[in-house]
């Protein structure tokens, strides 16, 4: 399987703290963090009234101990009835919604990326509910790329082979891998490679249909579930995605990457093993990187 590809021997363990602020906390807002997995995610942090500081000095109230990540980062203040975030002239810069910012009003279920850490601002009536909701969504939803994630699509690949068993129908498989993505991240950085992932997978998602089920299954490897597709049907989707990753170059800060994909693809016509299943398409994927990469491969 592929190696995660969000850590390299620079970067440290990403460690979250929250200092106790000097004046009272917004009750109507606050931040969740939604990425990286790890044992803080999900914490939420209420905004001070008085603002807040983001970054890796530990006089911040919000500490992200991560090298892409500036002493004093960024601030986060009043503004209003809602907050405002802005940019201190941070080395890697500052993102809201994917857009890079200087200064931007906050809007409920904005996500807000420094470095590598993804926060989700939550404002509104009833922030509790919406903040369980969220805890909710990130059991089954991966915080980088928005497509499920691997818990989830285990869970339903055992409910789709038992729905093949049922019903005698097809069911196939698909995993990809991106190509190379380690000299992605070494030649460009990990603020890069995150932005190929997020949208490789905003891509690819455009593709999948309703009924079907798109996941991140490792660092650089996804899985698509084709319920009732042919092993020959399964192929040609395949192909398709491949293309659309081929296709156009991924732009990020005026750097073009060009990205490819080698894809493995499986299909059963009756229930087994979920773990059986997942290797019979992995192994068609690693035929296709031993044969060249940037391809589809099936089966022997």
């Amino acid at each position: 399987m592929s190696t995660n590809s969000g850590m390299s021997e620079r970067t440290r363990v990403t460690q979250v703290t929250d200092a106790q602020p000097a004046t009272p906390v917004s009750r109507d807002a606050c931040l969740v963090l939604i990425y990286p997995p790890g044992p803080s995610l999900g914490r939420k942090f209420e905004l001070p009234e008085g603002g807040v500081t983001v970054g890796r000095g530990y006089d911040c109230g919000i500490l992200l101990d991560r090298d892409a990540v500036s002493r004093k980062h960024a601030r986060i203040e009043r503004s209003g009835a809602g907050f405002v975030v802005r940019d201190l002239d941070s080395t890697n810069g500052t993102y809201v919604n994917d857009q890079l910012v200087r200064e931007h009003v906050l809007c409920d279920g904005d996500r807000l990326k420094i470095g590598n850490a993804i926060f989700k601002y939550l404002a509104g009536g009833n922030v509790e509910s919406a903040y369980y909701e969220e805890i909710y969504r990130m059991m089954i939803v991966d915080g980088l790329t928005q497509a499920c994630n691997k818990r989830y699509f285990v869970e339903q690949l055992e409910r789709e082979l038992a729905r093949c068993g049922r019903h005698h129908r097809p069911l196939s498989l698909i995993l990809f891998d991106i190509d190379h993505f380690k000299q992605v991240n070494d030649a460009h950085g990990h603020l890069t490679g995150d932005h190929v992932l997020r949208e490789l997978a905003a891509r690819i998602r455009r593709r999948v249909r309703k009924d079907e089920i798109f996941a991140r299954y490792g660092g650089e490897e996804f899985a698509v579930v084709l319920p009732e597709a042919s092993f020959e049907q399964a192929v040609r989707v395949a192909e398709q995605m491949r293309q659309i990753v081929e296709r156009e170059p991924f732009e990020f800060e005026h750097e073009r990457i060009a990205v490819t994909i080698s894809v493995g693809v499986a299909t059963v016509t009756e229930d087994g093993e979920v773990s059986a299943f997942i290797k019979a398409a992995d192994d068609c994927l690693y035929r296709a990187k031993r044969a060249g990469r940037n391809q589809v491969c099936g089966p022997e």
